[in-house]
């Protein structure tokens, strides 16, 4: 079972892309995703932990797609602010997510840690004890360092059942400090690969503005760090860039119980895009998807099967 998606959906360069401008009465972008895609990473998670009442109604927006699921990203605390404990937000997150999964919609959890995170020092250590402190959950974690890879930290997280995130972003550096390059590795049920895009000038850069891209999966720090953000996920993958991934996902899914592909290159719709792309790749056969991104992107034309337009929206909710 490979599920292709997306991470997040709130993003306002995807209007008149991804979706329709103006909305039709009662536009609901999630439930409109979820005709096109199988899973949607909820980055909000990341930021703040969720409202029970919150995660409730996104269980209630895609309640006519059975196969619809999401993953949650930890709350960013856990894993970037790693000298507080946190007990208060750590009540609030697994209360946020509750709703998802007494409803059956939530397929894992990623504890995504920044590129920073090494480990060497306190690392393995305090690894260790945040996906043990969690281990209620399906965890995915996410280890940007090529330093991490080795056979002790993988049978580590065999032996608790925590599935490895497999990503695709610039290679940059050298020995142990060099970004993890691409892997097909599977630790656990649950098999995860995440695309981030390729742009190696943009990944650490500074903008010219002077200020600071933020590492991945961190907030933007105001307008010059939108910006920044925005230029290190300003990728297009080409068919060709995405055929050896499809390989990939078809080998893990042949060994794993479920296997998610999420596409993060988000910028002006990229990563659905590329999710749709694959989609089609994995189906041998063109899919459904947004009339807005077939217009604005017309290297979709072979692997697309434009929705109508002006499809009308329910408001489930």
């Amino acid at each position: 079972m490979i599920r292709v998606g997306i991470a997040g959906w709130s993003y306002p360069d995807w209007e008149g892309i991804v979706y329709p401008s103006p909305h039709p009465s009662g536009f609901d972008p999630l439930a409109f995703l979820a005709r096109f895609v199988d899973v949607v990473e909820i980055n909000s998670s990341f930021y703040r932990p969720p409202a029970p009442r919150t995660a409730a109604k996104w269980a209630a927006r895609v309640a006519n797609r059975p196969r619809f699921t999401f993953t949650a990203k930890l709350w960013r605390g856990f894993t970037h602010e790693r000298n507080a404990t946190h007990e208060t937000e750590e009540r609030q997150f697994r209360e946020g997510l509750a709703p998802l999964a007494e409803a059956g919609r939530l397929s894992c959890v990623l504890v995504q840690f920044p590129h920073s995170f090494k480990p060497s020092g306190e690392g393995k250590d305090y690894l260790a004890r945040i996906l043990d402190r969690f281990s209620d959950f399906p965890l995915v974690v996410e280890l940007r360092r090529q330093d991490w890879v080795d056979e002790g930290v993988l049978a580590w997280l065999r032996d608790r059942g925590i599935g490895f995130c497999n990503v695709d972003q610039p290679r940059l550096g050298l020995g142990g400090g060099a970004t993890l390059g691409p892997t097909r590795l599977l630790t656990a049920r649950r098999a995860y690969v995440r695309l981030h895009g390729r742009n190696r000038e943009t990944w650490f850069a500074m903008t010219g503005t002077g200020a600071e891209a933020p590492p991945p999966g961190e907030p933007p720090r105001g307008a010059a760090g939108t910006a920044a953000r925005d230029a290190r996920y300003d990728y297009l993958y080409t068919p060709a860039e995405l055929r050896p991934w499809v390989e990939t996902l078809r080998e893990l899914d042949s060994r794993a119980e479920v296997t998610h592909l999420i596409a993060n290159n988000h910028f002006r719709g990229k990563a659905v895009v590329n999710a749709l792309m694959i989609k089609a790749m994995i189906e041998a056969e063109p899919v459904e998807g947004p009339s807005e991104l077939a217009a604005a992107y017309p290297q979709l034309a072979p692997f697309l099967r434009p929705a109508p337009r002006g499809t009308r929206q329910e408001r489930l909710f």
